[in-house]
């Protein structure tokens, strides 16, 4: 619009120039006028094409300055990593930063972002030789309003502190732990799944004794990481019922270390997990070690079990894992949901009583249980349908709610990054 204002305001200027020209010309003669004419057609002409050629850098200027901010706009809107979220396994995958912090000589250091995921320490490092180590695990999500969040990162600081003065090894500061979580949670935003997705970014902190010790001692230094991957459902099918069984073997010893979050508890169930998947059990299920009484837990989730008339119940032992999911379920029950909720030593045989059973952990949330298998006496939940019970439903979509941004949550459960 604007040049072709420019060229009829230059069109204008050319018939004044023209029109002055041929009254001289009847004062000087014909000759004169076509020198006169000449030059000032000319000199238009010229004035023409300078004020279209103007014209024309500023148009290409204005467009590029467009397409720039529609460029910036899109790259901020479209940050997510080009994956298949919908069909994530529960594996590992390479992000960008992990975060690092180093114990010598009495004292943490600063910490700080690495993108180095390669790991040397000496042979003989304490980790290796004593499974001087203990974890946590907790979860980043995508809200529906799209902000990035993630759930009670203060209660895994408190359990990594109880686990490292159970190990002898150093306490990470709790204000420490909280910002190094949303500190590596921020530098790896590509990597948080997209809202609606089914997956989200788990979150794995762990401290380890890394210099050499040959006799059985704590380690004097060590290391606190984070790293961080992108995960679907832990079991396959999500939220579909799967199938257990009652174990013979241990998970921890009575007094021992089943409390904590010690990387030696897991790796004493290894054995029996892989034995459980090859005789088609999803997971197992441990009881007390003194009696074989008593339910506890399964290898990587605590148990829930509701009764016919509708109340939650879960095992209570000095040797089951205080987890964090469980601990929040409850709360969603008692005081969300307003049910009655009992925490209590669940014997074996009672297993036939309950209407729902399930696992829940940071990697499941809630994994219903269709059947429990007890040496070949099958004690089926949920009048074998295969779905979710109506209690455990309730539960799990309260609290998925809660993390998704969906539901109002309790104060100070949630961390915006």
């Amino acid at each position: 619009m604007a040049v072709k204002s420019e060229k009829k305001d230059s069109k204008k200027t050319e018939k004044k120039t023209a029109k002055t020209a041929k009254t001289t010309a009847k004062k000087t003669g014909k000759a004169s006028t076509k020198k006169a004419a000449k030059p000032a057609a000319k000199k238009a002409s010229k004035t023409e094409k300078k004020t279209v050629k103007a014209s024309k850098p500023a148009a290409k200027k204005t467009a590029k300055t467009a397409s720039k901010k529609v460029v910036k706009t899109s790259a901020k809107k479209s940050i997510k990593k080009r994956i298949d979220w919908a069909n994530l396994s529960f594996a590992y995958i390479e992000t960008d930063k992990s975060y690092v912090s180093i114990y010598k000589d009495g004292k943490w250091d600063n910490g700080k972002l690495v993108s180095s995921h390669k790991i040397e320490l000496n042979e003989c490092a304490c980790v290796f030789q004593y499974a001087q180590t203990c974890f946590e695990g907790l979860k980043a999500y995508t809200t529906e309003h799209g902000d990035i969040v993630t759930f009670r990162p203060d209660l895994n600081a408190d359990r990594m502190a109880d686990s490292c003065r159970r190990l002898e090894m150093p306490v990470f500061p709790k204000d420490r732990f909280i910002e190094a979580v949303l500190k590596v949670v921020e530098a790896n935003k590509k990597w948080v799944p997209p809202y609606g997705s089914g997956a989200t970014l788990y979150i794995r902190p762990y401290v380890m004794g890394i210099n050499s010790v040959i006799g059985v001692k704590p380690a004097t230094e060590y290391m606190f990481r984070i790293l961080v991957t992108p995960v679907g459902p832990y079991f396959k099918g999500g939220a579909k019922p799967i199938n257990v069984r009652i174990s013979d073997l241990d998970r921890a010893a009575p007094h021992g270390t089943g409390d904590i979050k010690a990387g030696l508890n897991y790796a004493m169930s290894l054995h029996n997990i892989v034995d459980a998947h090859k005789a088609g059990f999803a997971e197992n299920i441990y009881l007390d070690p003194a009696t074989h009484t008593y339910l506890e837990e399964t290898g990587g989730a605590n148990i829930l079990l509701v009764t016919k008339t509708g109340k939650l119940v879960t095992p209570k032992s000095g040797s089951i894992l205080p987890s964090i999911t469980r601990r929040s379920l409850i709360t969603v029950a008692k005081d969300v949901l307003h049910m009655e909720v009992e925490e209590r030593q669940v014997r074996k045989d009672e297993l036939a009583d309950f209407a729902e059973c399930g696992l829940c952990g940071t990697a499941a949330v809630i994994s219903p249980v269709g059947s429990i298998d007890d040496h070949g006496h099958k004690i089926v939940y949920n009048g074998g349908k295969n779905e979710m019970g109506p209690v455990l439903s309730r539960l799990y979509e309260t609290l998925l709610g809660i993390q998704l941004g969906k539901l109002p949550a309790p104060e100070g459960w949630i961390y915006t990054i």
